[in-house]
């Protein structure tokens, strides 16, 4: 790292605004008792930002009583970070990115305008609206070449693009800050292809990963809950089967026996001393005329009779001419 110095001509003072003053005040509260020098690099910035965007020797002890740091370590921080500067700047300070990606993408075009128009480095114009310095990487390699300019950054920049930013600095136009073309923020420069979707940044896809973990819970909930009911009905059917088997129903009485009384069953005959078939049941089995079935005797077949003319009586052993011929003994 090369050798920072202050710069020779310096201002006799410096103190906070009553504003600033007040937020120094409020970092410091951050920090425990005998902790207060935590809150050194905040304050030399603020007082950077204040004064002209460079840091005095009168600003560095001031932030030191401040503190309770000795002055020396104040300046051993403001001289190791090269965000502060040690001597005036431009209104409009440009840091302009010289490394590998940046010189690749066209930075040294950059560099000859801030020559052109602005001079050697950390020159700052008669009119004080400029100065530049090359610095190490900002982090913005995907958008070289580009520069920071105060606290902002301008990137994709061409010859044309950058001479056109300082004229309007320079008149105190409105400019547009990141890329100096058509670019949006860091995407590709055809346009982007993928990741397309509107939803990924409107805040409504936060959160989405966690509905497909739900929905699968309560599938999983759904099928837990049918398997049980499915057991639950397989062992009640089983239980009612045992009951069942245990306990057989009485079977249907047969149509013989039906509207009999109970105590006219043969069984009960027999033990009260009586036939076991009553006289009535034995005059109905006997009875031809009757059903043996529920069929009505209307329907049933009849049994074939005889026909009177040529049925015969006689015996055969009576001379009847009409009879058949019986076994009479030979005649001699």
């Amino acid at each position: 790292m090369s050798v920072r110095r202050l710069a020779a001509e310096q201002p006799e003072s410096f103190a906070f605004t009553p504003e600033n003053l007040a937020w120094a005040q409020g970092v410091i509260a951050k920090y425990p008792e005998g902790r207060q020098a935590s809150a050194v690099i905040p304050l030399l910035w603020r007082a950077q930002e204040q004064h002209d965007y460079w840091i005095s020797k009168a600003a560095i002890e001031y932030v030191g009583q401040m503190l309770g740091m000795p002055y020396i370590r104040v300046l051993e921080v403001a001289t190791f970070y090269t965000m502060f500067n040690l001597e005036p700047v431009g209104k409009h300070f440009i840091q302009l990115c010289g490394t590998t990606p940046c010189r690749l993408r066209g930075a040294e075009d950059i560099i000859k305008v801030c020559h052109d128009r602005i001079g050697d480095q950390r020159h700052v114009t008669p009119d004080g609206q400029f100065s530049w310095l090359e610095v190490e990487c900002l982090g913005a390699c995907c958008n070289a070449p580009m520069v920071q300019i105060n606290n902002d950054y301008y990137e994709d920049l061409t010859p044309e693009s950058f001479n056109k930013l300082l004229d309007d600095l320079a008149a105190g136009r409105p400019v547009k800050k990141g890329p100096q073309n058509s670019r949006h923020t860091s995407e590709p420069e055809g346009g982007v292809t993928t990741l397309t979707d509107p939803a990924l940044y409107d805040g409504s896809a936060v959160g989405a990963w966690r509905k497909r973990f739900e929905e699968e819970e309560a599938k999983a909930k759904a099928a837990a809950a049918e398997k049980d009911a499915a057991e639950k009905k397989a062992a009640s059917d089983q239980a009612i089967a045992a009951e069942a088997a245990a306990n057989p129903k009485p079977g249907k009485p047969s149509d013989d026996t039906a509207g009999r009384n109970v105590t006219d069953t043969p069984a009960h005959r027999v033990a009260e001393g009586k036939d076991a078939v009553s006289p009535a049941d034995k005059a109905k089995a006997g009875d031809a005329t009757k059903s043996t079935s529920d069929e009505p005797t209307s329907t049933r077949p009849k049994a074939p009779t005889l026909d009177k003319a040529s049925s015969y009586t006689a015996n055969p052993n009576q001379g009847d001419a009409k009879k058949p011929a019986g076994d009479e003994p030979a005649k001699g």
